[in-house]
């Protein structure tokens, strides 16, 4: 596997090593060997899929301790763009993001540490995202920020008149105005 670290402490892409014939291809979408010796210590307990449409966008959601969660992030089929935020306050790139392309072409995956907020938009016609986690969700931990928080200024790749919320993501405040963060 291929550890490419951003600029943003922790996280980071991991590019599978994929090989392919005239049958198809193969590759190892998870090692927790290769995972512990690149990344480091994530012991996955939940794993999920979620199935959109164009235009979908889901986040910026995350969960406080004591129920906080890292999340191992792919594209199963279709193509999305992944996002990061940095929430942790004593941290010198809060509010920062990282944005990277997820498809199941590119066979990319990105893990995103504690600390985080996490979202994605579907950029192709459908989109089947899988994700693992280091803990279970818990409603009463649960966070979000707006997806459109002017001052993180995110690309999401979707017109906004395109951009399809659910009821929850409607409702989110700003970073700036988020009270309950990382510190």
């Amino acid at each position: 596997m291929n550890i490419i670290k951003r600029d943003i402490e922790g996280v980071v892409i991991i590019e599978p090593r994929v090989f392919e014939d005239e049958r198809g291809y193969f590759f190892e979408s998870f090692s927790e060997r290769e995972f512990l010796a690149e990344v480091g210590e994530c012991h996955f307990v939940q794993s999920n899929e979620v199935k959109s449409s164009y235009g979908v966008v889901r986040g910026l959601h995350f969960q406080l301790p004591p129920h906080a969660q890292s999340k191992l992030v792919r594209v199963a089929k279709g193509r999305i763009l992944d996002v990061a935020v940095d929430i942790r306050r004593s941290s010198p790139t809060f509010g920062k993001y990282v944005a990277v392309e997820l498809s199941d072409e590119n066979h990319r995956q990105i893990f995103i540490p504690h600390g985080f907020a996490h979202g994605y938009s579907v950029l192709s016609e459908e989109a089947v995202v899988e994700y693992k986690c280091d803990n279970y969700y818990a409603p009463e931990s649960e966070g979000a920020i707006a997806w459109n928080d002017a001052d993180l200024a995110i690309d999401w790749q979707i017109p906004t008149d395109k951009v399809i919320l659910s009821a929850k993501d409607q409702k989110h405040t700003s970073l700036a105005e988020c009270k309950t963060l990382f510190e």
